[in-house]
């Protein structure tokens, strides 16, 4: 197995630079105004993929980096463009970690010719539907049935908070379904791409949530959508299987958005504290401020340690499970952390912290839900203590 290592090369800090140089001239004078009116700029995410970022961990053959890209250089553009924006963030995290990879991993060799190069070029998105209105973290007790009549898949139910799935560019969305039932009664799940268009799918109105207003999220419903027999990914029967270990790649993802998180209320705290003037000085020589940023810079180093630590194992081809857990540990550290830091800095800023025009409210609303997606916080610990060998029910 390749020797790990959790200081980045010099070729992933000159591409953090190029992708920091991005983010700031073509995402961030525009984040705010994207946030207010909930817009979602697909003329940005093309941008992106044509700098590269969404294929990063896609061979040459369909347009991605090949041997000069890895799941490393995918976490670090992540992390630098949710320095910025949140939602562009999400946007990049999901498009790879929830559209290419299970095509990418599980599909036959025309499934990857006809829907890669578009995806991997960032001219078209894919999304992941796994979780429905009763089928969240037991993600198993998936209700959307798919029955395969003649040479066609016809798909019956919902999903709800999904990803890129109703955008201008989303070419399709991979769901779990019930195939059939399994020997020992449990149901067999498989998964199916359904493209954008078919008959009887149907994005609806995209959602209002409190943070990352600037990302694309529908609820789906599917009624006799009918798609070839051939758009099963991967095995039949495996598909529950498949996904969650898609969530794995994705929890590490999503702490390195979680780092983005936490260095942008790093950055705008300490400039806060010494630029604001109280009783004669800068809010930063006091004790009560200064120990605040200082936990800042401590969450910032552990979160990004954890994360990249992690994003070595991928690369390094470390046994699954060992990985697996690297993966619970770093998205529990770093998620929670950036909740944590985002009210710190919120503290900081005081009123103005309340403000809308200070980019710190922003953040504050984004930041919640990466203890929620991919996985809660409470999963996360139970994946922990199983990992341990504790028998978590």
């Amino acid at each position: 197995m390749p020797r790990m290592t959790f200081e980045l090369s010099r070729e992933h800090e000159e591409f953090r630079r190029s992708v920091r140089e991005f983010a700031e001239a073509e995402i961030a004078p525009h984040a705010a105004q994207w946030d207010r009116d909930h817009h979602f700029p697909v003329d940005v995410v093309q941008r992106m993929g044509q700098l590269g970022l969404f294929g990063l961990t896609a061979p040459e053959e369909y347009g991605g980096a090949g041997d000069d890209g890895d799941f490393t250089s995918l976490c670090v553009a992540i992390e630098e463009i949710g320095r910025v924006d949140q939602s562009m963030g999400i946007t990049l995290q999901a498009g790879v970690g929830l559209g290419i990879n299970p095509i990418l991993t599980y599909g036959t060799d025309a499934q990857r010719q006809q829907w890669l190069p578009a995806l991997v070029a960032g001219e078209q998105l894919a999304g992941f539907g796994l979780t429905e209105p009763g089928a969240g973290s037991d993600a198993g007790a998936t209700r959307t049935k798919a029955e395969l009549v003649g040479d066609e898949w016809v798909v019956n139910g919902s999903k709800q908070f999904i990803t890129n799935s109703g955008s201008s560019i989303t070419s399709l969305v991979t769901v779990t379904a019930r195939t059939g039932t399994r020997e020992d009664g449990r149901p067999e799940i498989s998964a199916i791409m359904v493209p954008a268009g078919t008959p009887g799918f149907t994005a609806e109105k995209a959602y209002d949530k409190l943070g990352w207003h600037a990302s694309d999220t529908h609820p789906l419903s599917f009624e006799d959508a009918r798609v070839p027999a051939d758009h099963l990914l991967g095995e039949r029967g495996r598909g529950y299987a498949q996904f969650l270990a898609t969530l794995d790649d994705g929890r590490v993802a999503i702490s390195a958005l979680s780092v983005g998180c936490i260095q942008a209320c790093l950055d705008m705290a300490l400039a806060y504290a010494g630029e604001r003037q109280t009783f004669g000085g800068p809010i930063g020589r006091k004790q009560g401020v200064a120990f605040q940023v200082a936990d800042l810079e401590v969450m910032l180093h552990a979160s990004r340690m954890l994360t990249y630590r992690a994003a070595a194992m991928k690369d390094a081809g470390a046994p699954y499970q060992q990985f697996k857990q690297a993966a619970a540990v770093a998205k529990l550290y770093s998620t929670e952390s950036a909740v944590t830091a985002t009210r710190i800095a919120t503290q900081v800023f005081g009123g103005y912290g309340f403000m809308e025009e200070y980019p710190v409210a922003r953040f504050y609303r984004d930041a919640k839900v990466l203890e929620i997606g991919e996985g809660t916080s409470e999963v996360q610990r139970m994946l922990i203590a199983r990992g341990l060998g504790l028998p978590v029910e």
